[in-house]
């Protein structure tokens, strides 16, 4: 789908959307839960949610959606074979790689658009130094067999905080201690705090230790009801919308969660933008100047910081943003592209974009690079163009927000599809 969003400043308030990576955990453990039945309320069926329900349905549980509510049996008899498509979501793959293993089911694991080319191979070594098998090491479609061995796991902290909440999941399951040990310091802490967080919920024990954390063996996951929370993540486009001058107010965020994208307020103000409300949650912006910004913790905000950025009066610097490009494409390159198409001044490196900021962008052509992030991001940017914005693939939202659209049309959005 191909879209034309003519220039207007957005308005209203909305329900924040719910957190896809609070879904992704929440399922994950009910379906590792032997007895009895989640219920799990609030769950929105992107295309990465819907993986991951696939994926576990595949390896034995039994998920009933309807409107937004979940039912979940957890697995009790696992399959002896199972086929776990994956679809784009990199959270399916690398969460539920390490579970297969600890269930022992031998799986072949399936990808499409950019997930057969992001990397699993450091997770995969680790899985095969305790007991797994893997039938290539690198891209999709490939086969595990096997089933995980406890003892002590060493992963570096900084390439994906996905694998270690994958481990996280798994290890409780087997039938002895295991630890998990990061050799580099972790990026992207608050999505592991999110995982222990989940398991905590669900009656799993995580003990944080100064290497990492160990975990004890022969747990069992308890059945719990539990409605999804709101998205930091998401929420953060309207957010920056507000601090671009649009009166856009997000309710339902928990100002207390354990996201890491909750730093979204705090990255605004930094740009000097100021924030109001708890619920609901705006920000208003101003004259708003140019920051230093370390992407180490927070790099799915990096999209629409750089649109903030290219907004800003000065240059602004976002640095330590390497894994960038392996996401769902080359995110520094995508935005760089994006933004220079729009009227930005942009200079990227290897783990940096540098930004100029500027009063207003021209408008142009962008390509939406496979992505839903770069699309919202370039969708936010229309609202500061001078003529119109067209985005070509914006279909790709929805693998983590499918109403993003219909919800930018409702706080007074101009959009045609073309």
């Amino acid at each position: 789908m191909d879209i034309t969003i003519t220039p207007h400043r957005l308005r209203g308030t909305l329900e924040a959307p719910p957190s896809k990576s609070a879904a992704h955990r929440a399922l994950i453990c009910a379906a590792l839960c032997r007895e009895g039945e989640s219920v799990l309320h609030g769950l929105s069926p992107s295309q990465d949610i819907l993986a991951t329900l696939g994926v576990l349905r595949a390896l034995g549980a039994k998920i009933d959606l309807c409107g937004g509510t979940a039912r979940v049996t957890g697995i009790i008899s696992p399959p002896q074979g199972a086929a776990c498509d994956c679809r784009e979501s990199g959270s399916t793959l690398r969460f539920l790689l390490p579970v297969a293993g600890a269930l022992g089911v031998n799986a072949t694991f399936l990808g499409a658009g950019n997930l057969p080319q992001r990397p699993y191979s450091l997770l995969a070594g680790q899985m095969e130094r305790h007991g797994a098998a893997f039938s290539r090491s690198s891209g999709m479609p490939f086969s595990v067999i096997g089933r995980l061995r406890p003892g002590w796991y060493e992963l570096p902290g900084d390439v994906s905080s996905q694998y270690v909440s994958g481990l996280l999941f798994a290890l409780p399951l087997l039938e002895r201690g295991s630890d998990i040990a990061l050799s580099t310091p972790l990026q992207s802490a608050g999505y592991v705090e999110m995982t222990v967080a989940a398991l905590r919920r669900f009656g799993v024990d995580i003990e944080a230790r100064p290497y990492g954390w160990h975990i004890p063996g022969r747990q069992r996951y308890h059945k719990r009801e539990e409605t999804i929370e709101a998205d930091y993540s998401n929420a953060a486009f309207w957010l920056s919308a507000g601090a671009l001058g649009s009166p856009v107010a997000c309710a339902g965020l928990d100002p207390d969660s354990p996201q890491g994208d909750r730093a979204i307020v705090r990255l605004l103000q930094g740009f000097g933008a100021t924030a109001g409300g708890d619920d609901p949650l705006s920000v208003q912006g101003g004259r708003l100047h140019a920051c230093r910004i370390d992407a180490s913790q927070v790099p799915d905000l990096v999209p629409i910081l750089a649109v903030v950025a290219a907004l800003s009066e000065g240059e602004t610097l976002i640095e330590n943003a390497g894994r960038l490009r392996i996401k769902e494409c080359d995110r520094l390159a995508a935005m760089a592209d994006c933004l220079t198409r729009l009227g930005a001044k942009v200079c990227e490196g290897p783990d940096y974009l540098r930004i100029s900021g500027a009063p207003a962008l021209r408008g142009g052509e962008v390509s939406g690079w496979g992505d839903h992030r770069i699309v919202m991001a370039c969708a936010i940017a229309a609202t500061r163009c001078e003529g119109p914005v067209t985005i070509r693939g914006a279909q790709a939202v929805e693998k983590s927000y499918p109403d993003f659209f219909t919800h930018y049309r409702n706080l007074g959005g101009k959009i045609d599809v073309l």
